[in-house]
């Protein structure tokens, strides 16, 4: 059982009585029984979803896990229906501290990452699982390979896990209030020694993060907002903002398979995941619009700086006491988080 150090007084009641009210601003999302569309995580053992992938071997099929303290524990949630189709355990790993980042390999392998770090460096090393990607849907254990990681730069917090799915290639983006870095692996991960995480490139505050099918484009999510960017050589290039909506705590994204939509994920019992069109393959620079909602989620507004137009544009019609409500939870929730040293 997980336990948590016990909430401020002084915010516990009105961050309470907002999520009520936040119940009432934002429906939740139903399945429609076609795959890739909104659905609500149904199984009430998955309340802390922190990172989603899409299947490469099972269409419709979303790859998801809890964050801290909930064991070796994988599961596939099938978007039609919203529920768990498969339960997979790992065996051959240590006792996970803070899971915040799957994702799926060329090789079709999932790589599970145990990244998260909630002191922002306490821990002199992290951990990545890799496991083949099932190809029968069902409960079962499986031996995953553990691979040390470091950072080349010390210690750090991180939520979200990138494996390019051209190259094969492990990055993962640090988590930091006054932004963070993309680091990237080694050409190839060694099991039985470190693997050493060298910074790249600078990026915003992120929860999680996802490359498109063809590996061109990555998208870094955070608790308000989304950006797509351009992807080359290992290097980050142009971005812009992505609609992304509206959601009690904001901590996964993924393509879907086909890279025609963005899903968007979050933590807590039934939550919600809301797909969001890419036109022109999402790429930054198509010229086209970077991302509609398709279901209930509300558009949020784009990140400061290039690309706030576009997330103004696409926010419109979400203003006004539901959008103020949103935004008042998801700073008491984000303050609540801090005060309790969560990631």
């Amino acid at each position: 059982m997980r336990s948590y150090p016990s909430r401020p007084a002084g915010l516990a009641v009105p961050a309470a009585a907002l999520l009520l009210l936040l119940g009432a601003a934002c429906p939740a999302v139903a399945a429609d029984g076609k795959p890739d569309r909104d659905f609500t995580i149904e199984d009430p053992r998955i309340t802390e979803s922190s990172g989603l992938a899409a299947s490469r071997l099972h269409p419709g099929i979303y790859w998801t896990h809890n964050d801290s303290d909930d064991g070796p524990y994988v599961f596939a949630v099938d978007s039609r229906t919203g529920k768990t189709v498969a339960t997979i355990t790992m065996r051959g790993v240590g006792e996970p501290r803070d899971v915040e980042g799957i994702s799926i390999g060329p090789d079709g392998d999932i790589y599970v990452g145990d990244i998260g770090d909630n002191l922002d460096g306490s821990w002199s090393h992290v951990w990545i699982y890799r496991f083949p990607e099932p190809k029968n849907l069902r409960d079962a254990t499986v031996t995953a390979t553990q691979y040390d990681v470091k950072y080349a730069d010390g210690a750090r917090n991180a939520e979200a896990l990138m494996v390019h799915p051209k190259t094969g290639r492990v990055y993962i983006a640090s988590k930091n209030e006054d932004g963070g870095g993309l680091y990237e692996g080694p050409a190839k991960l060694t099991a039985g020694s470190t693997n050493t995480f060298r910074r790249v490139g600078e990026v915003p505050w992120v929860t999680d993060g996802a490359f498109s099918p063809d590996g061109g484009s990555l998208v870094l999510r955070s608790y308000f907002s989304a950006r797509v960017y351009g992807f080359e050589d290992g290097r980050l290039g142009e971005s812009r903002a992505v609609a992304a909506p509206f959601q009690r705590q904001a901590e996964s994204v993924t393509y879907t398979a086909d890279g025609s939509a963005l899903m968007f994920g979050s933590e807590g019992a039934r939550s919600g995941v809301v797909r969001v069109e890419v036109e022109g393959g999402g790429k930054p620079g198509s010229g086209q619009e970077q991302g509609k909602p398709s279901g209930s989620g509300s558009p949020a507004e784009g990140g400061a700086g290039a690309g706030r137009d576009q997330g103004e544009e696409n926010g419109k019609g979400s203003m006004g006491l539901g959008a103020v409500i949103i935004v008042g939870v998801a700073a008491l929730w984000f303050a609540l988080k801090r005060k309790r040293g969560q990631g």
